[in-house]
């Protein structure tokens, strides 16, 4: 009785939306399938139906949405799967239904309105360029899911024709890298450094260190990005101009312990939220680890590895005070006349940190786009900005890299939080010159 009731209030929707119930191959025979819509009632998904019967299924964005609204050739993705139930159910008026049936016609299927924004899509998906990587995009006050784009992407109205292609394509065209992808966060995670510092030191106004440029970790030496050597930096200074080896210095001195907490906080190691198909986030330092080890891992390199989606949950987090908000991709269901059958309220997730501290790391961040790594791409903007930019070794051969940004605008009142990853750009691309296109797209 206990295991009925679960399954009924908990996973009877993941059964029913499910693309291999044959629920849903009986409900397409008497329901024509609804729309995806974009927020703002643009059509990212429809079927159209030809004279003889048959159905098509068109994506008038094509690639842009290609990973995020997904297909619904062999066995579904994205939101067509996610919300395969609700695309199949109709809510027209009764009398309408009763008479198609009468008429042996098909019924009308609900259309899903998400939170995804057309303009900011196009602006991430355009400054993505024929990299390989990820943008997402999102509201830190509601936890509305702007944009959301992974490079390189796919036709989603060939998957079937392309299927075996695409299916042993070497690039992994199919996987949504802003979930799904996993990455050494570089840079990006000092942020996650800096909250370890703070809760075990408090105040850091009185850190001070002698960037040298390289300092030695075991066996191995750590240099600066690009080898440069930033002489006495403060706590602030250091997250601003990125410094590996006072980072390095700070990270030697945490307590693994309590550093394994605040990333558990963090939700590495953890389920994410959200209606979306992700991969964990992997925080790995044993309480046996060495100087070297400790060093790289406050680096961002190291064992570490993160999707750009989580990133942004924790820059979120950060710009709305410590709260993450629950993020969504649906705002709401309705019926083929707008009719709303059901909505999405924001909903408060879980405190990752203190007020205080969401706080002290926004003002940080805050220098690294005033005169530190971001300063130049993010200079003369009509909003204010704050972030973390990151370089993210995947090789031993030198200049081979990810480029890393996280960041957020309008800093007193948070309004968008955008993180991006591109793959390989090996001193080539920036990730903040697309974080900035992305921001400006938003104003």
């Amino acid at each position: 009785m206990g295991y009925i009731s679960y399954f009924n209030v908990v996973k009877s929707k993941d059964f029913i939306s499910s693309p291999y119930n044959r629920r849903s191959d009986t409900l397409a025979k008497r329901v024509t399938r609804g729309k995806i819509l974009d927020k703002r009632g643009k059509v990212l998904a429809q079927t159209t139906t030809s004279a003889d019967g048959s159905e098509t299924r068109e994506y008038p964005y094509g690639r842009e949405f290609a990973h995020v609204v997904g297909y619904t050739a062999k066995g579904k993705y994205g939101l067509e799967s996610r919300m395969n139930s609700e695309l199949l159910s109709s809510n027209a008026f009764f009398l309408e239904k009763l008479t198609n049936e009468f008429q042996d016609k098909k019924n009308p299927g609900d259309n899903v309105v998400t939170t995804l924004d057309v303009k900011l899509q196009r602006a991430a998906y355009d400054a993505l360029g024929d990299r390989k990587g990820a943008v997402v995009a999102m509201d830190p006050k509601t936890g509305k899911v702007l944009a959301m784009v992974s490079k390189p992407d796919f036709n989603p109205e060939t998957v079937e024709d392309k299927w075996q292609t695409l299916n042993t394509d070497s690039s992994a065209r199919l996987l949504n890298r802003a979930t799904q992808g996993q990455y050494p966060p570089g840079s990006t995670f000092k942020v996650v450094t800096a909250l370890e510092y703070l809760r075990e030191h408090g105040n850091p106004d009185d850190y001070s260190y002698v960037c040298q440029g390289q300092i030695e970790a075991g066996s191995n030496t750590i240099h600066c990005f690009g080898g440069k050597v930033h002489g006495q930096v403060s706590f602030r200074d250091s997250l601003a101009y990125s410094c590996n080896t006072s980072f390095s210095n700070i990270g030697q001195g945490l307590k693994i312990p309590d550093f394994k907490k605040t990333t558990k906080k963090l939700l590495f190691d953890s389920k994410l939220p959200g209606n979306i198909s992700y991969k964990e986030s992997h925080f790995a330092l044993s309480d046996q680890a060495g100087i070297a080890e400790r060093m790289m891992t406050a680096i961002g390199q190291g064992k570490t590895q993160v999707s750009p989606y989580h990133m942004a949950l924790i820059t979120s987090a950060i710009a709305n005070g410590g709260t993450l908000m629950k993020p969504y991709l649906v705002d709401s269901v309705t019926n083929y006349k707008g009719a709303v059958i059901s909505s999405t309220k924001p909903e408060k997730y879980a405190e990752l940190m203190t007020a205080k501290e969401a706080s002290m790391l926004k003002d940080y961040m805050s220098s690294v786009t005033k005169y530190g790594t971001a300063a130049s791409a993010m200079s003369g903007t009509s909003y204010t900005t704050a972030g973390k930019t990151g370089t993210a070794e995947y090789s031993s051969d030198k200049n081979k890299d990810h480029s890393w940004f996280i960041g957020m605008s309008n800093v007193d009142d948070p309004d968008l939080v955008v993180s991006v990853v591109i793959e390989a750009a090996d001193g080539n691309a920036k990730a903040v010159n697309v974080a900035r296109k992305v921001f400006d797209a938003y104003y």
